[in-house]
C-alpha cells in the first residue's frame, strides 16, 4: 500500500490573479480555470466514494487499506480547499461555473447506485487525472509566464494526484468490481469527463470575449491536439486503462517522486490522515 502524505501548500492565494493568468494565454488559461471549476464538487465525491467504499469491505481487508485511504482523504480534502480559494477569484471575475453545478446534480442523481459503481466511476476519472498530471510534470513549460504561486499549484496538485492514481482502483477490486463494468464506467466517464470541461472551457471563453480569435484556438490545438498534445499525446495512456492486466501502478510516477522530492520547500508535511 502507498504512505500518502498530507502535505500543506506553502503560497498565497489571497491576491486575485488576470482572468489569462497562464502566460497571458486566453485558452491555456480557460481551460486550466475550467479543470479548477471541477475540482471541488469532484473531489469531495473521489473522497465520499473511497470512504464509503472502504467502510463496506470485511474489517479484515480495511486493516490493509487504513493508512493509504486516510492519506488520499487529506490529499483530496487540501486540493478542494485550495481550488476552492482559487475558484474564488474566478468568481470574483464573474466565470460562471457551471461544470460544479453539472457534476452535484449528477452526484445527486446517482446516490443510490451501488457503492461499486461511485468507486469504479471514481477510479476512473483518477486515471484521467493521473495522466493528465503526468503530462504536466512533463510539460512544466506550459506555465512559462505564470505566477510561481499558480505554477506551484499546478505541479504539486499534479504530482500528489500521480502519487494516489491506485487508491480508488484498489478499492473497487476489494469490493468485487468486476471489469465488464470498470471499462464501461470508464467509458461514461470519458464523455462526462471531457464534455464538461470543454462545454466549461468553451463558457469561460466566451465570458472573457477570446472564443472567436484566431489565436485562441492556435493555442488549443497547440496545448490539446499537437503531437504530445495533453489529449493527443495520451491516447495511448487512455486506452491501457481497458486492459484486463491493467493497474495503476504500472504507470511510471518518477516525475512526481522528483518533483516532490526537490520542491519540500513549497509545502509542509502535516500527517497522513485528516
Amino acid at each position: 500500500m502507498s504512505q500518502l502524505l498530507v502535505r500543506k501548500l506553502l503560497i498565497d492565494l489571497s491576491a486575485p490573479f488576470p482572468a489569462n493568468w497562464c502566460g497571458g494565454d486566453a485558452f491555456k488559461s480557460a481551460f486550466f480555470n475550467a479543470l479548477s471549476m471541477s475540482f471541488p464538487v469532484g473531489e469531495q465525491f473521489f473522497i465520499d466514494s473511497v470512504r464509503t467504499g472502504f467502510k463496506s469491505l470485511p474489517e479484515s481487508e480495511q486493516a490493509k487499506f487504513k493508512t493509504e485511504v486516510q492519506g488520499f482523504v487529506g490529499q483530496e480534502a487540501t486540493h478542494r480547499r485550495i481550488h476552492a480559494l482559487f475558484n474564488d477569484h474566478l468568481e470574483t471575475m464573474g466565470f460562471p461555473n457551471v461544470i460544479a453545478k453539472r457534476s452535484a446534480a449528477r452526484v445527486v442523481k446517482n446516490a443510490n447506485l451501488n457503492i461499486r459503481m461511485h468507486v469504479g466511476a471514481t477510479a476512473a476519472t483518477e486515471h484521467f487525472t493521473a495522466i493528465f498530471a503526468e503530462w504536466i510534470l512533463r510539460h512544466p513549460e506550459v506555465f512559462d509566464g505564470t505566477e510561481e504561486r499558480l505554477k506551484t499549484m499546478w505541479l504539486w496538485h499534479s504530482a500528489e494526484e500521480s502519487e494516489h492514481r491506485s487508491t480508488a482502483f484498489d478499492i473497487y477490486k476489494a469490493l468485487g468490481g468486476n471489469e465488464e463494468w470498470r471499462i464501461r464506467l470508464f467509458h461514461i466517464i470519458t464523455v462526462q469527463f471531457l464534455s464538461d470541461v470543454m462545454w466549461q472551457t468553451v463558457r469561460n471563453l466566451w465570458h472573457d470575449r477570446q472564443l472567436f480569435k484566431l489565436s485562441t484556438w492556435k493555442s488549443a490545438y497547440q496545448l490539446l491536439l499537437s503531437k504530445d498534445g495533453l489529449f493527443r499525446g495520451n491516447v495511448a495512456h487512455w486506452r491501457e486503462y481497458k486492459s484486463p492486466e491493467f493497474h495503476p501502478n504500472q504507470q511510471d510516477d518518477r516525475l512526481s517522486r522528483d518533483w516532490l522530492q526537490h520542491n519540500q520547500e513549497r509545502f509542509t508535511v502535516v500527517g497522513q490522515s485528516v
